[in-house]
This record gives structure tokens, sequence and C-alpha cells, in this order.
């Protein structure tokens, strides 16, 4: 099912973070959504995760309850006392609950989604000795577990190594492949450019969308630019 969003704006102290965005996302496409700084891109993301609930207008085709969803490292607590075995196996919530165990089927397919993102034998590891890299696997097993249609990551690729970065590239065109929906923030326009087929440009409101190629122009870049810096933050309250 597509994901259509309607005239939606998110906004923080009445000033808009999102502002009447409109956009259809076709299932099965692999959607960058790109952007300067500020241009609101995660909060467009944690709305479509039902991490932020409060907004106007509407989403359709998406239920925050069946997405799986990889937030930004920085958004971790990489001290917690807590295994790799024990991270992934997060991702099935919905199967067992917060305090419910394993049985063994789901202890091999956590074995397996290990396997899977290369880390094969880390199961038993603290997530506080893994490398950048290393947690950016971990939790790429957790969204597998999620086993979801539509999977949202918030800069997956900052800081890990490029042998990462071309694994995690492959498990994300094999969801394609699967006819699976992927939206993806990201600073890396040079990675959309070679890797993702459509891209929407985000600055506050949504500058372009469709093929990559036909969206991150020059002159659309610019206009993001300009579009970003005239939101004037002391600006009156949004009310339309």
């Amino acid at each position: 099912m597509s994901i259509k969003i309607q005239n939606l704006t998110v906004s923080y102290n009445f000033h808009p973070a999102v502002h009447h965005l409109s956009a259809t996302i076709n299932q099965g496409q692999w959607l960058a959504i790109v952007g300067p700084n500020g241009a609101g891109k995660s909060t467009l993301l944690n709305v479509l995760a039902g991490i932020i609930t409060e907004y106007e207008g509407s989403i359709k085709g998406i239920n925050p309850n069946n997405v799986a969803y990889l937030p930004q490292q920085t958004k971790l607590d990489k001290d917690f006392p807590i295994t790799v075995l024990e991270l992934i196996s997060t991702g099935l919530w919905q199967e067992i609950g917060f305090s419910g165990g394993l049985s063994d089927t789901q202890i091999e397919r956590c074995m397996n989604a290990l396997e899977a993102v290369g880390l094969d034998g880390f199961e038993n590891r603290q997530i506080n000795t893994l490398s950048g890299g290393q947690l950016q696997r971990s939790l790429f097993a957790r969204v597998l577990m999620q086993d979801q249609q539509v999977i949202l990551l918030d800069e997956p690729f900052n800081a890990i190594d490029t042998k990462t970065l071309t694994d995690l590239t492959l498990v994300i065109k094999e969801w394609q492949n699967k006819n699976r929906t992927i939206i993806m923030v990201t600073h890396d326009l040079e990675y959309v450019k070679d890797n993702c087929p459509t891209s929407m440009l985000l600055a506050k409101e949504c500058i372009d969308l469709g093929s990559t190629k036909s969206v991150l122009t020059k002159e659309n870049l610019d206009n993001a630019k300009k579009v970003s810096e005239a939101f004037d933050e002391n600006s009156a309250w949004c009310i339309s």
C-alpha cells in the first residue's frame, strides 16, 4: 500500500519543523529524504514512526505498530548493560513482550539475523564493546527481526567503515527486492546519487520528490538552501 501524506505540518512552540507537506510514497520504493540541516528530515521520520503524534494534516497507508525503525546511534545509550543478542531480540517485542523469554526458534532467528549482517559470533558481546560499524550492523539485525513492510532508517551510515557501508547497502537492496518500502534520512548526497532510486528534497516543505537524478539538481539544492534559510524562527505563529 502506498503511503499518502496530505498537508502535514509539525510545529515546535508554534513554529513549523515540517510545513504543509504532501507526498505519496509507493510500496516497494527506496526513498532518500535529504535536505539542509534543520530541514525537518528526522522530524518527518519520527512522525511516520509514531514517535511524534501531534501534527496537522493526515497520513494514510502506514501504521506505527507495523514499521521497523532504526534510530540514529546518538539516540542510544551505548553504556546500557546489554548483549548483542539481547539488543536484536528487542525486535521481537510484539511476539514476546518486554519481559518474555526467547524460544529456541526465536534464538535461531536472531542468530540468522546476526549472520546476515556479518556478526556471527558476536551474540554475547556487550554493546559498549562494539565499534560504530559493529553497532550499526547490530541495529540492522534488529530491523531484520522486526520483519515489517515499511522500514525507516535515520542516518544509518554515519561514522561507519566502507566495508560496513557496502554490506549494509546489500541488506537494504535485499529488502527492496522483497518489495519492502524503505524511507531513509541521510545527509550523504553522493551515496544517494549512487544507490537510491527516488528522493525527497526537504526544506521544511517539499522542494521536489521523484527520481534522484531529477530531484538532486544544483537548482533544486540551491532553492532548498534558500527556502530553509528563509524560515524565521522569530516569525509569527503558524496558524494556516
